[in-house]
């Protein structure tokens, strides 16, 4: 259960969240997803795997992950020695929730000459039921080496995996999840936009409805939309994935324009993600003064789920942070 801020009036968060990372031996991850305030104060901004790696490699007792559950649990599946901590135990996703383990084993049972090909978003009991989990880094490196007529289970983006069926002519089967982030762009209004800004180019992420992404001029993660920002040759690029990774965009290139794709409201406000708003510099300085909520996992599934993450690093170690699902060919 997530602490409740009380009597912190008067606190320095920001001086107080260091003195405790140093009294902790501590390391903060914060995913692009969060409020610009603890992307600017952890010790690594990233992807919810490639965050995982990093704090993985540290020699720190504990990770206070600024995410949401399934990263820390994954931090923990990776660094199961060390104290894994999530400011806002109710940080969730809908996509792991639209993926209850049990139905999500008795649909492999149904299909037993599928494997499993399973987004990292689902939790520690759907990725044990799996037999490698991909990122959106390295989906396109690990689908590509398994052969065509393996017959395959996608879940639980079905936008996502819908994607990869087009773009590699597969025909895996899908599960029905969605990201309700993603989900809530609007075409209509992104043609609008574009109609404002006819010279910007739009990056988008595969978890978008098809509607969206077959505009897009780039596809790919927040680390691959974040390299694409550095590389387009123009000053201004629209942008269809939670807002705030825009605050890293701005630090890196802060005399190009960044407009966040709008939602059927006609701005982005409804795009921000109300599970990752959840993590505050209060409940971040809670958790690291009193090592709770902590993330604990039986060891038996622990060690079920690091089997699918070992076999995606095996498959596509090289692309695991990268975030480059492409661009899209010129002309198309």
């Amino acid at each position: 259960m997530t602490a409740q801020p009380t009597n912190l009036s008067g606190l320095d968060l920001r001086a107080e969240i260091d003195r405790l990372r140093k009294d902790r031996n501590a390391v903060i991850l914060a995913h692009y997803y969060q409020k610009p305030e603890i992307q600017d104060l952890a010790d690594f901004v990233g992807d919810s795997l490639e965050l995982s790696r990093k704090a993985a490699a540290t020699d720190a007792d504990v990770i206070a992950f600024c995410g949401v559950k399934f990263m820390a649990d994954t931090a923990k599946i990776l660094s199961p020695e060390k104290i894994v901590v999530l400011p806002d135990m109710d940080a969730g996703c809908s996509l792991e929730d639209s993926c209850p383990p049990e139905k999500f084993k008795a649909f492999r049972e149904a299909h037993p000459d599928h494997i499993a090909l399973t987004y990292i978003n689902c939790s520690t009991a759907v990725k044990a039921l799996s037999d490698v989990i991909v990122t959106s880094s390295s989906a396109e490196t690990i689908l590509a080496q398994i052969p065509k007529d393996q017959k395959i289970i996608f879940g639980p983006d079905r936008h996502l995996g819908g994607y990869l069926n087009r773009k590699f002519g597969r025909d895996m089967l899908l599960w029905p999840g969605v990201c309700i982030v993603h989900e809530a762009f609007s075409e209509t209004e992104l043609l609008k936009l574009k109609a404002q800004h006819p010279g910007a180019p739009i990056a988008a992420h595969p978890e978008c409805p098809p509607t969206i992404v077959d505009h897009a001029d780039y596809v790919g993660s927040t680390s691959g939309i974040l390299q694409f920002a550095k590389t387009f040759p123009g000053d201004t690029l629209i942008v269809a994935t939670e807002p705030h990774i825009i605050h890293q965009m701005s630090l890196a290139l802060p005399d190009k324009t960044f407009i966040g794709a709008p939602g059927a409201d006609g701005n982005c406000n409804c795009n921000i993600c109300p599970y990752m708003a959840l993590n505050t510099l209060e409940k971040l300085y809670l958790a690291l003064r009193d090592l709770e909520p902590r993330i604990e996992i039986e060891e038996g599934l622990r060690l079920a789920a690091k089997k699918s993450l070992d076999k995606m690093l095996e498959l596509a170690s090289g692309t695991v942070g990268l975030g480059d699902l492409g661009a899209r060919p010129s002309g198309d």
